[in-house]
């Protein structure tokens, strides 16, 4: 896997509570991607029950939707954007408010508790311009796709695992879109990429703080 840095290898998720902050980063190492992406957490509490349940699973890929929904709304509301840039990276917000949404029914539905949002904080220059914004967003779908391709049967009930599967799809497209603005390949196999939990670990790696 290319080694590239998201967020210019710093930590951007803070959680508010410490089980939170632990459940996520157990999911990053089951799921394969995103504990480097996490801040220090507060409070004292511990991981909690949930934590060896789908509904962990699921919370931990909700915390990541957080993220994807909060980064395209700031990189739109930062006016860095236009013509056909702009008209693509909108539906992509939208895709990602609605995984939200979708994946914090399910949890609900299923008698868990959604994972609150976490405050982001961001390097600076993340949102300074167009092309420093969208390799990021590059960079930062290409490694959650090809992560959880390689990670996605650790879901244990079936039907969460088809709708988990059609949300991956839409995020591969998501990619797709976004190596097509940067001048990458945007179907560069004709089977999906995956990739091991070690091997996502071991690219992460330079994002720890």
């Amino acid at each position: 896997m290319e080694n590239n840095q998201i967020f210019d290898g710093q930590p951007v998720i803070e959680f508010d509570k410490e089980s939170d902050r632990r459940n996520f980063i157990k999911w990053a190492g089951v799921v394969g991607v995103g504990s480097t992406l996490v801040a220090g957490g507060l409070g004292k509490q511990w991981a909690s029950a949930q934590e060896d349940s789908d509904i962990g699973i699921l919370n931990y890929a909700l915390t990541l939707e957080y993220l994807e929904a909060d980064f395209y709304t700031r990189g739109l509301d930062a006016d860095i954007l236009s013509g056909r840039d702009q008209e693509l990276v909108s539906p992509i917000k939208a895709h990602e408010q609605a995984h939200v949404s979708t994946l914090s029914q399910t949890i609900t539905d299923l008698g868990g508790e959604p994972v609150k949002k976490p405050g982001f904080k961001y390097p600076g220059a993340t949102f300074k311009s167009k092309d420093g914004f969208l390799k990021t967003a590059s960079v930062f779908e290409e490694l959650g796709v090809t992560a959880y391709h390689g990670q996605v049967t650790k879901i244990k009930n079936p039907d969460l695992l088809a709708a988990a599967a059609s949300i991956a799809g839409v995020e591969s497209r998501h990619a797709a879109i976004l190596a097509g603005l940067t001048g990458g390949n945007p179907f560069p196999a004709p089977v999906e990429k995956t990739a091991a939990m070690a091997e996502v670990l071991k690219a992460a790696k330079p994002y720890l703080k």
